[in-house]
């Protein structure tokens, strides 16, 4: 049998992180995320460990957000020295995001070292420093998405496109055990389907367990030209003002997709001529990596690239790296677009900016991302007429714009029609997301597809046995090449896209009825087949 203990991304959308013990004692890690949004969840980083880091061989990384990686550097502090594998967008990502996480582990416990001293107390320890991030850095191992690897011997594992952000993955895992042979798919965080920049989310047809991510489990999103009017609607509100428009963005895909959003309004003619701040230098970091990863674009990104266009420049753009440059933004009068971390309002520039301008009337406050329990940007969006900022009282009078339609996650419609692709009754696991979004989704996949579903609790430890009824279709009695099972791998999967398209176009009884989104299935097969015969 296999143990999943829950220790993070369980109730809550921080911490993610998943401990897998098969029967001969074997252990792995899914995701080291680290938990943020209010005190007694953070407190959550600083307790001990619920296994021993010097045990754990392998760690897997489904993408580079700081709430699924942003503890492996207190990993590797604490003992872990396995490998870290992830894909190669993933690991440049970390290089920038871990070290920032340092530099600011480090500055928060500078600054509590210093309130102590006044009150005659003791110095505090960051929770890991910037040796500690670059010690993590060199033990990860870059797999390329759709390659079959074998971790140990009984346990393989394949990375698939989830579609989230640039780089980002979902998880296969085969185990071999005593009694049978069980496949678990962690979701990572999904995309929802024709996300900006990233290519749609892998289709997965045969598991045994699944855990799904359920961030939007209960809500559907708003569409995304509506979204983009909204947008507009903030921008020309506070321009005509004379005031700015603030923009608390996550550094990484967020901040790209709105840089996106805008160059795509400068090239109708519908964005205002005033300037643009991309005011983090972690987003201007991750921005520089966007652009050296075309590879990985989907095909409306990549036209734009065609046609000569930079999708993430703009001619009023301007990246502020120096503290100095950030605080001179505050100094100009007249309305400015500001992009700043961090996307929750807990800490970066942000702040800053929303000290100067949450209060003036005339100002647009855009929230374009999940804002977590605890969190500033949460009590914003909840409607509370002042916030603490940097200690002092401030009152919230700027006009709140909240668009979901920018999600870099799927919601509830995404997440189920994800789920309908699956041909085995996998038991579903639903974590990454708050009760009622996680108990909303399971109650519609109950509905929709009869499937056992659990909404499992912090530090729940989970049983899973192989199932006699268990699909499993990779041969495990003698050890293949990777291209062999990597093939094997591919055919199953087309098998069943084929068998699931044959079947929807002959019950289509008129060429209309066959929609883009059969075309797009086809194509996607035939990108596949394309890729084993390379």
């Amino acid at each position: 049998m296999i143990r999943v203990s829950c220790l993070g991304g369980v109730g809550t959308v921080t911490g993610s992180s998943y401990l897998i013990e098969d029967s001969q004692g074997k252990k792995i890690l899914v995701d080291c995320g680290l938990f943020q949004g209010g005190k007694q969840m953070e407190n959550r980083n600083w307790q001990d460990w619920d296994f021993d880091p010097k045990k754990i061989s392998a760690l897997f990384l489904t993408h580079a957000h700081i709430d699924h990686s942003g503890r492996i550097p207190k990993l590797v502090k604490d003992g872990f020295q396995g490998k870290i594998f992830t894909t190669p967008p993933t690991s440049e990502l970390c290089q920038v995001m871990l070290m920032d996480s340092a530099h600011i582990q480090e500055m928060d416990a500078a600054w509590e070292t210093r309130k102590n001293k006044r009150k005659a107390l003791k110095e505090v320890l960051p929770l890991y420093t910037k040796e500690d991030a670059e010690a993590s850095l060199k033990l990860f191992k870059t797999v390329e998405r759709d390659q079959t690897i074998e971790v140990e011997p009984g346990i393989r594992a394949r990375l698939r496109n989830a579609g989230h952000i640039l780089g980002s993955s979902i998880l296969e895992l085969w185990i071999k055990q005593d009694d049978g042979n069980v496949k678990i798919v962690f979701s990572g965080d999904l995309g929802k389907r024709q996300q900006l920049i990233v290519k749609d989310p892998h289709e997965i047809f045969d598991a045994d367990y699944v855990f799904l991510e359920s961030t939007y489990g209960n809500r559907r999103h708003r569409s995304f030209d509506d979204s983009k009017k909204e947008l507009l609607e903030a921008i020309d509100h506070a321009v005509k003002k004379g005031e700015k428009i603030l923009i608390p963005a996550f550094a990484v895909e967020r901040t790209q997709e709105i840089l996106y959003v805008l160059g795509e309004f400068h090239r109708s003619n519908n964005l205002p001529d005033i300037p643009i701040f991309l005011d983090s230098p972690l987003a201007i970091k991750a921005t520089k990596i966007f652009r050296k990863n075309k590879k990985y674009y989907d095909e409306e990104a990549s036209e734009i690239v065609e046609q000569g266009y930079d999708p993430f420049d703009l001619p009023n753009l301007r990246f502020t790296e120096s503290t100095k440059e950030s605080m001179e933004i505050n100094e100009q009068t007249g309305s400015a677009i500001i992009i700043a971390g961090s996307g929750m309002c807990t800490a970066g520039r942000i702040k800053h900016h929303l000290k100067h301008n949450l209060w003036r009337e005339g100002a647009s406050m855009v929230i374009i991302g999940f804002q977590a329990k605890g969190t500033t940007g949460r009590k914003i969006v909840e409607g509370v007429k002042r916030v603490k900022i940097f200690r002092e009282n401030v009152a919230v009078r700027a006009k709140v714009f909240t668009i979901g339609g920018f999600s870099a996650h799927a919601d509830q419609k995404d997440l189920l029609e994800w789920v309908a692709h699956f041909e085995s009754s996998p038991s579903i696991f639903l974590v990454h997301g708050e009760p009622t979004a996680s108990e909303a989704l399971g109650q519609k996949i109950r509905e929709q597809f009869n499937l056992k579903v659990h909404v499992p609790r912090w530090k729940d430890r989970l049983v899973l046995k192989a199932r006699e009824t268990a699909l499993e279709r990779h041969p495990e009695e003698t050890p293949l090449p990777d291209m062999h099972t990597t093939m094997l791998n591919t055919i199953v999967d087309l098998e069943n896209e084929i068998k699931a398209l044959t079947q929807r176009i002959q019950t289509a009884e008129k060429d209309e009825e066959i929609t883009e989104h059969d075309v797009d299935r086809l194509k996607y097969v035939q990108e596949e087949l394309k890729a084993v015969l390379a």
